[in-house]
């Protein structure tokens, strides 16, 4: 059975992880990563959605500007004053089968009601591949950040989950090409990681202030993660950087 909402506090901060059911995966092509991330965007609103309005603003906004496609930051322009955010999302991370989420509760009930309305994905998906019944597990998991070195790790986690794309158990056996690795956490697309050090990869999706102060700005975001990366190195045996 899934579980009711869960008592959430404003202005806390939880770690938010969902997974495929099964551990299937929930993105299976770059199309199914940008409807994950506009998902994210689009359903962290309390207000109701008006899909006539936004056409009529897409339909002006294109004609503007021809033939190149309206992004995300485009709508997020047109679309600020009418948005009450349920949480400020401060890092995620998009992984095949299950993504990664560090949220700030703004509502009574925000991460529960945020959490919910994201599931609606599932429609995307299973009108896509023509499947049916749930995508996800029944309920997400979630931790709660109690202190400011909690938050650091956190950030770290969230941000270097994608290594076991190209190094399988690094986390108990090491990592064996740390230039690759720090370059492949850098690029990677679908996380909030290249928004914080100096990218434009979906800016509008994160609030960043909060964390480059914890975290030392840009700087101390590059440091904290290449110094846990660099310890991973070590373990192999090899020489680091």
């Amino acid at each position: 059975m899934p579980r009711g909402p869960r008592d959430f506090t404003n202005g806390e901060i939880y770690h938010i992880t969902q997974r495929g059911i099964e551990d299937k995966k929930l993105f299976l092509d770059e199309n199914d990563y940008f409807r994950g991330i506009f998902s994210l965007y689009e359903f962290n609103n309390s207000n109701p959605i008006v899909i006539r309005e936004r056409r009529i603003e897409i339909a002006r906004i294109k004609a503007s500007r021809g033939t190149s496609p309206v992004n995300l930051e485009e709508m997020a322009k047109v679309e600020q004053k009418r948005r009450n955010l349920f949480v400020e999302i401060l890092a995620f991370c998009l992984m095949p089968n299950h993504f990664h989420l560090l949220l700030k509760q703004l509502k009574t009930g925000g991460i529960s009601e945020f959490m919910r309305k994201t599931g609606g994905y599932a429609t995307y998906f299973n009108q896509k591949y023509n499947r049916k019944g749930r995508l996800f597990q029944n309920h997400f998991w979630s931790t709660y950040v109690d202190d400011e070195e909690q938050l650091k790790t956190e950030f770290v986690y969230v941000h270097t989950n994608p290594v076991s794309m190209i190094e399988p158990g690094w986390k108990q056996k090491g990592i064996k090409n740390l230039t690759k690795t720090i370059e492949f956490v850098e690029k990677y697309k679908w996380s909030s990681y290249a928004d914080y050090i100096g990218g434009k990869n979906f800016p509008s999706l994160t609030s960043r202030n909060f964390m480059l102060d914890i975290m030392g700005g840009v700087k101390g975001c590059h440091d904290f993660v290449n110094d846990w990366l660099k310890h991973k190195y070590k373990l192999t045996g090899e020489h680091p950087l």
